[in-house]
């Protein structure tokens, strides 16, 4: 990631978890960066997509048609069923674990499954899938969030194996995990605490900052918002 790359033409981009903190603010800095508009955003409150159900899936997408250089998932779940990260593997229950798999890794998986069939065929496409450093096995020194953690591992398997097969049907494409930083969105407020945070808006922009500067040689990887390489 040593130089920015053009994308020329971006024509549209698509985004999944449209309604939520980040996915609501990639629209304005997508805009505003290329000067698009074609922006198709999707989410389950204005939509009714579950991405847990295939079928919900394949119900939604079979109305998108053409290419999308930018494709972002940006669907996660910290706190669910009103229940927050374990602070113990003691709190662990089958029940929350499940949970945690349906909606994060699940849920990111047929995502791409379905939406890498998107991506440009002979030219550059970037689908980024916006996860957590805490999914990290190798920066992991704090332990806690057992759930929330391990689903996040699970789905950056996901994320670099499917990067490999995309790399070999989609020649230009560049697939990634992306750790947003610590963004103030109704996702995390109970748990910022004293941890620096930005806004949505500017976590957008570091988004696009950094899949500008990717090259072929990223895909499958693991970035944060700053551009910097995370350990799996």
């Amino acid at each position: 990631m040593n130089e920015n790359h053009t994308f020329n033409p971006i024509c549209r981009a698509l985004i999944i978890g449209a309604s939520g903190g980040i996915g609501s603010a990639l629209p304005k800095a997508i805009n505003t960066a290329y000067g698009i508009t074609d922006i198709v955003k999707i989410s389950r409150s204005d939509d009714g997509l579950d991405i847990t159900n295939e079928d919900s899936i394949k119900d939604i997408f079979k109305n998108l048609d053409g290419e999308f250089e930018l494709i972002f998932v940006t669907t996660g779940a910290l706190e669910i069923n009103g229940v927050g990260p374990e602070k113990t593997i003691l709190q662990m229950t089958p029940e929350n674990l499940r949970a945690h798999f349906e909606i994060n890794t699940l849920g990111p998986a047929l995502l791409i499954k379905h939406l890498h069939k998107l991506l440009p065929k002979n030219r550059r496409g970037i689908l980024t899938v916006l996860t957590a450093r805490v999914g990290s096995i190798g920066d992991n020194n704090l332990g806690g969030w057992i759930s929330y953690r391990t689903s996040k591992a699970a789905v950056h398997q996901i994320i670099r194996t499917s990067a490999l097969e995309i790399k070999n049907k989609y020649k230009e494409s560049i697939c990634i995990a992306l750790h947003p930083g610590t963004v103030k969105t109704s996702l995390t407020q109970k748990y910022v605490g004293k941890h620096p945070s930005v806004s949505p808006d500017q976590s957008a922009k570091n988004i696009l900052n950094v899949i500008n500067s990717l090259s072929q040689e990223d895909t499958g990887n693991f970035f944060d918002w700053a551009g910097n390489k995370v350990e799996w």
